[in-house]
């Protein structure tokens, strides 16, 4: 664990730096390449090093829908492994083994103090007696939901997922990878250094490592330790936390936020029921060392990434790259978070897309199965926000459960958990077209599969269809 390591980072900055913008500004971002291998700017292994904050503060005229807080900090946590992250996972992939556990978590990358090595340095956020600050948390760890806390200390949650929420206060938060909050704290309490602290979450019978990885909240011109036995946190398996915590999360109706403007019952024309799954698939390559590789799955489909983006193929008609067939229901139905035995579950690979009409109301429930070890999902999905409309144990009833959706004041979101043994339903007007990613924000899962696309196609008129490719844009490679 205590070794120095390369990793590949963006302006020599581990996190990387960050973008401050108003909201409703334009933003010109380059992005010079000087890695060994092409990357995206999301969504695969090289973000575990290459990422950073992006604010969005409030527009010049506009204020924030709570009082102006007197200073802010941005916090990520992160998963920190002792090698260079792309490399980790091609070995796993090709071996057909499950990536290594992480070697510790970070804060800000800090390793704080709780894992013995020398070097190590701890991240100090330094504050004023009365002061209330405004924490921008986000959470860019690879496979782990995280709490986190500041000892004695009460956080107020006024935002999840950039959309403001009705404020409610709490002694800690659960943030899932991909996923940010909004969190204001005030340093009222005596002068001193208290820690913050975070660890994993996890529902799964296979959990991640749990470390505790600490920082400080240090009140200015103090000085003296802090104690490693005042650190309180959720256990790492307590659904009761988990539960307690992400129930209280609701819309608000403030200037600040779009409409509420949730697709009624009878607006929806487009349902679609999906199961997760860990699967196994037979390990065909040279470095196998097992029989079966691990795979996973939405609907029993364990996505293949093409060699031509869907966007491009989709836009420019070209063949044979996906197919528009992704199932809206399970091959299958059974006992999805119950006894699996004698359950045999195929899975196929391929590149299905989920295809809507622009304008269409759709409604996606998401069902997680005790295949593979089970456990919590975090799904997220490009291009949206979507209304959290429903979630609950056990297997999803079309005829009971949406009684019990909230359809008044549901959270606008772009990345929900599905808890291990249950369910969740969003709902969202497809008003955006073009062809978006929705994948499982842990890391392990989406390079296993567990991910599609939604195409949402355009419009009948200008304004309701995609931008067409600017002329100067290069084609990609084999395009």
């Amino acid at each position: 664990m205590c070794n120095t390591s390369t990793l590949l980072v963006v302006n020599n900055s581990y996190p990387g730096p960050e973008i401050r913008v108003h909201r409703g500004d334009t933003v010109f971002v380059n992005v010079h390449n000087r890695g060994k291998y092409g990357f995206t700017i999301h969504c695969d292994w090289t973000r575990g090093s290459v990422h950073g904050a992006i604010v969005i503060l409030p527009a010049e005229n506009e204020t924030y829908p709570f009082p102006t807080p007197d200073g802010e900090q941005t916090i990520i946590l992160e998963s920190w492994y002792n090698g260079n992250f792309k490399k980790i996972i091609d070995k796993a992939l090709a071996a057909g083994t499950p990536p290594p556990q992480p070697d510790a978590y970070a804060i800000n990358g800090h390793l704080g103090d709780t894992y013995g090595c020398p070097t190590d340095t701890i991240f100090r956020m330094e504050v004023d007696y009365e002061k209330t600050y405004l924490l921008r948390i986000i959470n860019a760890a690879m496979n782990e939901q995280q709490f986190f806390t500041i000892m004695n200390h009460t956080l107020t949650v006024v935002a999840v997922d950039a959309s403001y929420v009705r404020r409610f206060k709490t002694n800690y938060i659960l943030i899932s990878p991909g996923q940010t909050m909004d969190v204001l704290v005030s340093a009222n309490r005596n002068a001193g250094q208290y820690y913050m602290a975070t660890r994993p979450f996890s529902d799964s019978s296979v959990p991640p490592v749990d470390f505790i990885t600490t920082g400080i909240f240090q009140y200015t011109n103090f000085v003296g330790g802090s104690n490693a036995s005042l650190i309180t946190l959720p256990a790492m398996n307590n659904t009761d936390a988990m539960l307690n915590f992400i129930s209280r999360i609701r819309n608000t109706n403030v200037t600040q936020n779009p409409p509420i403007n949730v697709p009624g019952d009878t607006d929806i024309n487009r349902r679609v029921f999906i199961t997760l799954a860990v699967n196994d698939l037979p390990c065909k390559n040279s470095k196998c060392v097992v029989s079966d590789g691990f795979a996973a799955s939405l609907n029993n489909v364990s996505f293949v990434y093409p060699h031509i983006d869907v966007l491009q193929a989709y836009y420019r008609n070209i063949r044979g790259v996906f197919a528009e067939n992704f199932p809206f229901l399970p091959p299958e139905f059974y006992d999805f978070t119950g006894n699996l035995t004698g359950v045999v579950s195929a899975v196929e690979v391929g590149t299905r897309a989920i295809c809507v009409n622009y304008g269409d109301a759709v409604e996606i429930v998401l069902q997680s199965t005790q295949m593979g070890a089970g456990g919590s999902h975090p799904i997220h999905l490009h291009g949206y926000s979507f209304y959290w409309v429903g979630a609950g144990f056990g297997n999803f009833n079309g005829e009971t459960d949406p009684s019990t959706y909230n359809l008044v004041d549901p959270p606008l979101m772009n990345t929900i958990d599905v808890p291990g043994t249950g369910w969740v339903a969003i709902r969202f007007f497809a008003n955006n077209p073009g062809v978006w990613y929705m994948h499982c924000h842990l890391e392990r899962h989406t390079s296993w599969g567990m991910s599609t696309v939604l195409i949402v196609r355009n419009g009948s008129t200008i304004e309701t269809s995609i931008r067409p490719r600017p002329s100067t844009m290069p084609r990609c490679h084999r395009t």
